[in-house]
């Protein structure tokens, strides 16, 4: 066979579905072999957009998502996504085509060291020089994204490696190590200190949702009458109206979230990843105590002194945790649920247009079922709805919140319509990251794809502007005109919208969600509320 044939049985024994990328003159051999594979290759129109998809798919599905794109320019078109996959912790293989291995070593057409490029943005980057280790080198690719904490791995299989000969082999078993059992001394000592604790809280990570302990953090959480909050990327983990949610935490200024964490005597970290908020921001009393429950012992920081660190299975520590504890009489900080619910609702009735971020949020959880899918990119939006959506479950909000790379919004949005193409998916996006990676609105299209992006526009770079006004209190270089978003959605193929008053929102929402393919709704957003909310954060008084 040749190697390229080898290199998909490979991909097809680690159960790859779908593979994202553009074809190039450097990975003919890999293409050609696909043909005859039941792996569904996806063309897209432009490589970023393909890692983006890849990083959605292994975030939703904990397999890697797979990427593709040929040698220099192909290769580095890569290169954000998978770094926002590899700090979102996202479990993702990309493979790009490279230049025969007789011309590497000198100037050449095209030629970069690719290797080099994706060592500090995956886990595991490497070469594949003699065929025969493709086996090795495709198991371990797929072994090293997945393990805990998940990220990236990067293949590059030259031309000529790819169109050699090699005598029969078979890919290698999949395998990949249980996460182990927390140690039961670990375990005593953490519930000691919860037990002596009279104001402990809850600080949920993403990790939460990678090892599937969302159901034992709520009875963790419902059992012992313990306070949760959540980071953007562990929104679901516990619903939002739940009488124990503290919202989520992850805004650099004051808020709600942070007077719990003033409060606290005790912080419980359960698959935290500081990536995401660092402790710097919420652990300013260096006498508080921190316990560390993770698959991964806790990284090293001057602000995260763990008490008790506890690693190992998270469903395991959390129901050993319930058996040896006892529940507490109330929730000490049902006042801070209180007023988090209370601003959720503030806004229902408002009929203020441009729309306020806050009313397009509630509209929007009315018109979703709790188990549709909202995306989310990043920009200015992206802070409100972490503060603001009332997500019901895991993986329902997805935020990036590692690497938080603009245009991952409609990328995002396709994969995780092909994951759960029986959910209804939307993505938000602002106006600059929607045109980002627009052009993937065709790719969705040709797929028969049905999902909606709503736009947030305002003409500018808004989370800049947030930031230059208060620092500043004044703008520069922010500003930009736009399409009209309903005529380019058109042009795809696809529906376009454009809300005009605040009591159009609900309706257009509901046409496009029942419309049967890709509708881009533009609406206006009134921006204004940013440092508003600033200003009141500033003047808080703490309900607790």
């Amino acid at each position: 066979m040749h190697a390229a044939e080898l290199f998909v049985r490979c991909l097809e024994n680690e159960g790859v579905e779908y593979i994202f990328g553009i074809p190039g003159e450097e990975n003919l051999d890999l293409m050609d072999a696909l043909i005859d594979s039941p792996i569904h290759f996806i063309t897209v129109r432009h490589e970023q957009g393909a890692a983006f998809m890849a990083d959605v798919y292994g975030r939703l599905t904990g397999r890697p998502g797979v990427c593709l794109g040929t040698l220099g320019p192909g290769a580095t078109n890569l290169i954000t996504g998978v770094a926002d996959a590899n700090l979102d912790r996202a479990p993702v293989v990309a493979i790009a085509g490279q230049g025969s291995t007789h011309r590497l070593h000198k100037e050449s057409h095209q030629i970069v060291d690719l290797v080099n490029l994706f060592v500090p943005i995956s886990k595991y980057a490497t070469s594949v020089r003699e065929p025969e280790v493709i086996p090795e080198v495709v198991r371990k690719a797929f072994k090293e994204a997945t393990l805990e904490k998940p990220g990236a791995s990067f293949i590059e299989l030259p031309e000529n490696i790819a169109a050699a000969e090699v005598a029969e082999m078979a890919p290698l078993r999949v395998q990949n190590p249980r996460t182990p059992w927390p140690p039961e001394d670990r375990l005593a000592e953490a519930a000691a200190l919860i037990a002596q604790a009279e104001r402990p809280m809850v600080l949920a990570g993403n990790g939460v949702i990678r090892a599937q302990a969302a159901a034992a953090l709520d009875s963790f959480a419902a059992t012992l009458n313990i306070p949760v909050a959540k980071t953007f990327m562990a929104k679901g983990v516990i619903p939002r109206e739940h009488p124990l949610s503290l919202g989520t935490a992850g805004l650099s200024g004051n808020d709600l979230i942070a007077c719990g964490f003033e409060r606290a005597d005790l912080v419980i970290c359960v698959g935290y990843d500081m990536v995401e908020y660092h402790p710097e921001r919420w652990h300013r009393n260096p006498e508080q105590p921190v316990i560390h429950i993770g698959q991964q012992p806790a990284e090293v920081d001057a602000h995260y002194p763990v008490a008790v660190g506890v690693v190992g299975d998270l469903n395991a520590a959390l129901h050993g945790l319930i058996r040896r504890l006892t529940a507490r009489p109330e929730n000490w900080a049902s006042g801070l649920n209180q007023a988090i619910q209370q601003e959720n609702r503030e806004y229902a009735e408002d009929d203020g247009f441009p729309l306020k971020p806050q009313k397009i949020l509630w509209d929007l959880r009315q018109v979703l079922a709790p188990e549709d899918i909202l995306i989310s990119d990043v920009g200015a939006h992206k802070l409100w709805i972490a503060r603001m959506w009332q997500a019901q479950a895991p993986n329902t909000c997805l935020i990036s919140n590692g690497f938080a790379a603009m245009g991952i919004g409609v990328p995002g949005a396709l994969a995780a319509k092909l994951v759960h193409p029986e959910r209804r998916v939307l993505t938000i996006t602002g106006d600059a990251g929607f045109l980002m990676n627009s052009q993937e609105l065709e790719t969705a299209l040709r797929l028969g794809l049905a999902f909606v992006v709503l736009i947030w526009s305002d003409s500018a770079y808004g989370l800049i502007k947030w930031h230059q006004d208060k620092r500043f209190g004044r703008e520069t270089q922010i500003r930009f005109n736009n399409p009209d978003f309903v005529q380019y959605a058109e042009s795809f193929g696809a529906r376009g919208y454009r809300v005009e008053s605040a009591a159009q929102l609900i309706p257009v929402l509901d046409e496009a969600l029942h419309c049967g393919t890709v509708a881009v709704i533009d609406c206006p957003v009134d921006y204004a509320q940013n440092m508003q909310l600033t200003e009141r954060l500033a003047a808080l008084q703490c309900p607790v």
